[in-house]
């Protein structure tokens, strides 16, 4: 297989022990060895392979590709049995980054206008998003949907997954900056999907090909099933779990309303599908310009029964995000204090000591709180920041709870600190476990979570593993990661039972079992549980459509059973060879 590969592929075409034995693992709980690793050279190289493989799909026994960027996905999105594509060692350029001004009128001010700065960037899936960072700042601009790996992941995964972070209250996902995808579908040919009008999609779907099929297909799937996709779409703020079908086609319209204004947007499935549909090749993304200033408060609760209406109160203070943290990770901070005093160094160590007396005598006079709520407060003016910050410190004396404004960026830095690493210090120093994210991603409405969260405490609680729980407290968004023993043959029970109840107390609360890490391995198996047999079938029609050979990284998002997840599930301690 490899040498009929070389007859046409410039790039790399590597199968050596060591690379196989890096590329079957991810950032997930997962392993699946690979035949074949390759690192395209260009698009040119994909078209080809993707050829190659349709028509010696039958030659070669379950011949499939996966395409791979950073390798950093915690669902087991980016492994294969079969092909694996990495972009970025070759397709990892930055095209164009620039600004753009845009002219807008003020809403509620008719007549009024002003002048908007943004900025829009091209880009290669394999570009890392900290070299995308540097750039795009040289212009005071970001693009904001970054991921708390953002020093880890490529661009490429961000939109494989539909990926948030820190600032989604604010800015949304991955899927509010995507302006336009350059995609190679299942024939191998490259097209361009971007949001049309009616009269651009009937044009397109005239065309006698594969993409001419692929726009009259999903046409047809949306509105045979509008009112059942519109039902089904998830009510919470994030969603990654299954097919965006309901992005596609403005679904607020009332059914047969067609107007040249509604847009029809492919890009839509394309993005959070993990390369299930086709292979991105190029991405064009807007940016927004960066703010410049940024401050924190911190509050802290003995009780969450207030949790609801605290945020509710919260949020009309207009803050840019609301993150958090539980009681165990805060604990895990004084346990291995040290090990933040090590990343700071000599000069910063006293400093950073100080910084924490507030906190020190608040925790003796009043004890640890259940939860600590991180609100950050951004804007171009300082004093502006500043009002916002005492703003909120006064209407929330009804709630009668400790808060705290920090002072500096070195202040809120130490909070921060705590919510980034706080796990990765407890993984360094509980021997012989390893992270087992399974149930990592979850999302409730958040007016639910001063029941959610202790029912899901509970739940864990009844088993022997180390946890703690951190997120997004205004989506109602939390990753629990527990710590777990692969050596031992009750964890893969474990994974099961646990993964059935929390998902069934995730839906109990209107949610979704998956905010922003996507399926993969891990949850395609539950999204039938989710959706229900009739939009589960569709999720299996769209595939079908984009990808009817089922050679675009099968086994994610559709097709795959919960013996997958005991099959390729670590069989023992795989921190000696892990690598993403």
């Amino acid at each position: 297989m490899k040498d009929e590969i070389l007859k046409f592929f410039k790039g790399d075409v590597e199968d050596n022990e060591e690379t196989l034995t890096k590329y079957s693992r991810d950032a997930s709980i997962f392993e699946m060895r690979p035949q074949l690793v390759l690192f395209p050279k260009d698009s040119t190289d994909i078209q080809n392979l993707v050829k190659w493989v349709e028509e010696n799909r039958t030659k070669f026994t379950d011949l499939s590709i996966t395409m791979r960027a950073a390798g950093t996905c915690m669902s087991g999105g980016a492994i294969n049995d079969s092909l694996i594509v990495d972009v970025t060692r070759y397709i990892n350029k930055i095209v164009e980054v620039k600004k753009t001004v845009q002219e807008k009128i003020l809403p509620k001010f008719p007549g009024s206008r002003y002048v908007e700065v943004e900025g829009e960037a091209t880009v290669q899936p394999g570009c890392f998003y900290r070299d995308f960072e540097v750039e795009t700042l040289k212009q005071d601009l970001i693009l904001p949907c970054y991921t708390a790996s953002k020093s880890l992941n490529a661009i490429g995964g961000m939109v494989g997954n539909n990926s948030g972070g820190e600032k989604t209250l604010s800015y949304g996902k991955t899927e509010d900056y995507v302006k336009q995808l350059k995609i190679i579908l299942s024939d191998g040919k490259e097209c361009v999907v971007k949001p049309i009008t009616k009269n651009e999609l009937d044009v397109k779907m005239m065309q006698e090909d594969q993409e001419g099929k692929m726009y009259r297909m999903v046409w047809n799937i949306i509105q045979r099933n509008r009112e059942e996709i519109r039902e089904a779409k998830p009510k919470v703020s994030k969603n990654s779990a299954g097919y965006n079908i309901w992005n596609v086609w403005d679904s607020t319209e009332p059914i047969g309303t067609v107007t040249d204004k509604t847009l029809f947007d492919l890009s839509q499935l394309i993005i959070g599908s993990q390369g299930t549909l086709g292979l991105v090749t190029e991405i064009t993304l807007r940016l927004v310009k960066v703010k410049k200033v940024s401050k924190l408060f911190a509050i802290f609760l003995k009780d969450l029964t207030p949790l609801g209406n605290l945020v509710d109160e919260i949020l009309k203070h207009g803050p840019e995000s609301i993150e958090s943290y539980d009681d165990k990770t805060l604990k895990l901070a004084v346990r291995f204090f040290p090990d933040f005093l090590k990343k700071k160094g000599v000069g910063g160590m006293f400093k950073f000591m100080m910084s924490f007396l507030p906190e020190f005598w608040m925790m003796v006079t009043g004890g640890f709180p259940k939860l600590v709520l991180l609100v950050e407060f951004t804007g171009d003016i300082e004093e502006e920041v500043n009002q916002k910050m005492l703003k909120l410190d006064e209407s929330l004396k009804v709630f009668k709870i400790k808060t705290h404004i920090t002072q500096s960026t070195e202040e809120a830095e130490k909070y921060w600190d705590i919510r980034r690493e706080s796990f990765s210090l407890l993984r360094k120093h509980i021997k012989n476990k390893h992270t087992a994210p399974f149930i990592d991603d979850v999302i409730v409405m958040s007016e639910f979570l001063p029941t959610f969260l202790p029912e899901i405490s509970k739940i864990l609680s009844e088993y022997p593993i180390e946890f703690t729980i951190a997120g997004h407290a205004a989506n109602g968004n939390f990753h629990i990661i527990p710590l777990m023993d692969f050596n031992d043959p009750k964890t893969v029970g474990i994974i099961l039972e646990l993964s059935d109840k929390v998902y069934d107390l995730v839906l109990k609360y209107h949610g979704s079992i998956d905010a922003e890490h996507n399926d993969g391995i891990i949850r395609t198996p539950y999204l039938k549980k989710m959706y229900g047999e009739k939009i589960y079938s569709i999720f299996e029609e769209i595939k079908k459509v984009f990808d009817p050979y089922n050679i675009f990284n099968p086994g994610k998002k559709v097709g795959a059973i919960q013996g997958d997840i005991q099959k390729y599930i670590i069989k023992s301690d795989p921190t000696a060879k892990h690598s993403s």
